[in-house]
């Protein structure tokens, strides 16, 4: 069966998910991935989200953030304070997943503005929660389609930090969490590099050349030593999220 790239992108985030993690999701692409994972190898991922709803397993895709279909089958419905001070400050998220506007070489994320603060030529919605997941979940993951306007050098607002801001580390800062490990583009794979925190060439998508992810970006994009290959999704995972998890292309259709 042939894929989409939106269908390509919630599979490969899907797989970064292990079993029996616990994920602060959002709406959008995260949450499909997060339910897609939970549908195949992962069917004890439990999720948390923002509104309340802990281990939701909801019947159908949530299109707001407060949606009652979240609480459905959930272990827990509690305030947002409990979410963010019990769970997500107290180390108890393993895996956020974040997106924005723009993401730089150091994985920081604007939501806030585009342009100058105080004259934006755009302001967007701001951080909602994560910033905070930014800073606490042990690792993050962001799902971003590749452009140089989403992939600039440095972001216009830093809404939710990544490795390094201004020559300082997370660590510097006292971030406890590890940010983001991993960028999920619908070309390729973006991983943070260990020593200096930027973000490099992972992995690329059947069909992509690394000349084609570099153009996306806004920085010189430096590349592992060896690329890792991508599967396509499945015949069995394009059914689910088609015909199961989003059968009204509430998500599939970008």
């Amino acid at each position: 069966m042939t894929h989409t790239p939106t269908e390509l992108m919630a599979t490969v985030a899907a797989r970064e998910l292990r079993d029996g993690e616990v994920v602060f999701v959002g709406i959008g692409l995260p949450n499909l991935a997060c339910n897609l994972a939970r549908a195949t190898h992962a069917p004890n991922l439990v999720l948390i989200y923002e509104s309340g709803a802990i281990g939701a397993v909801p019947e159908r895709l949530p299109v707001s953030i407060g949606d009652p279909s979240l609480v459905t089958g959930s272990l827990m419905v509690c305030g947002m304070a409990d979410v963010f001070q019990s769970l997500l400050q107290n180390g108890r998220i393993e895996v956020g997943f974040l997106g924005g506007a723009q993401v730089d070489r150091y994985g920081n994320i604007n939501t806030t503005v585009v342009g100058a603060y105080d004259h934006p030529d755009v302001r967007l919605p701001g951080s909602g929660g994560a910033a905070e997941i930014a800073i606490h979940a042990r690792r993050t993951v962001i799902i971003s389609r590749l452009s140089r306007r989403a992939f600039p050098d440095a972001v216009d607002f830093v809404t939710s930090p990544g490795h390094r801001f201004r020559g300082r580390t997370r660590r510097e800062l006292g971030m406890p969490g590890a940010g983001p490990v991993k960028v999920v583009t619908d070309k390729a794979v973006l991983e943070a590099e260990a020593e200096t925190g930027e973000l490099v060439l992972a992995a690329l998508y059947p069909g992509v050349e690394a000349d084609e992810v570099r153009a996306g970006v806004g920085w010189r994009l430096r590349s592992r030593p060896h690329l890792a290959k991508v599967d396509p999704p499945t015949d069995v995972e394009l059914r689910l999220l088609r015909d199961v998890l989003d059968p009204q292309r509430l998500y599939l259709k970008g």
